[in-house]
């Protein structure tokens, strides 16, 4: 009789396993990395991410979907707690540049998906969705400043924010600090705030 899972184990160990491939897309890269690598940082077998995501495309689309809503979700409601204009893009910023190595880990994979999503339309497909999701935060963002095409600063925002994380992924010296306050200086000053 085979044995029966509890939900919230089955949650969990779909959570631990998501967070497994994460890490091993970060070290082998999302172009070279195999379900064998993934299953070895998990210490389960390749049979049970089949089980759990019937396919490497599957997995992966699950990673990209959970760390993008995670850091969406997160960020926005540190945004929310926040009272005034600046406090609000402080919040925002260090979100999105949230420990060293964090931001690292995120930014490497993002970028992996990314390239990734030009080429598979499931991953497309989260990708976009990801772009819809984060522009309401950033209209919210775009919203504080005194500007009147707010449309067009949210753009601006996710630039300021993709650009200045790419260039954080290949510096070998990067200072989390020195681009927090980039950042958020150039998000001042689109903003007028």
């Amino acid at each position: 009789m085979a044995r029966k899972v509890k939900p919230l184990e089955e949650k969990a160990r779909r959570a631990a396993l998501v967070k497994a491939a994460y890490y091993a897309i970060y070290e082998h890269g999302y172009a070279s990395v195999t379900l064998a690598d993934i299953a070895r940082a998990a210490g389960v077998s390749k049979g049970t991410l089949v089980y759990y995501f019937g396919s490497k495309e599957g997995l992966f689309k699950l990673v990209l979907d959970r760390f993008i809503r995670t850091i969406t979700f997160s960020t926005a409601k540190a945004v929310r707690s926040k009272k005034t204009p600046l406090e609000k893009l402080e919040a925002f910023v260090n979100y999105e540049f949230y420990g060293l190595e964090n931001t690292k880990r995120f930014y490497t994979v993002y970028l992996d998906f990314l390239s990734a999503s030009t080429k598979e339309s499931e991953l497309a497909h989260v990708t976009r969705q990801f772009f819809k999701d984060s522009e309401i935060l950033e209209l919210q963002i775009a919203a504080l400043g005194s500007g009147l095409d707010t449309e067009a600063q949210s753009w601006q925002i996710r630039a300021l924010v993709d650009g200045l994380s790419i260039r954080f992924v290949f510096d070998e010296n990067a200072d989390l600090e020195l681009y927090r306050t980039r950042c958020l200086s150039g998000m001042r000053a689109l903003l007028g705030i």
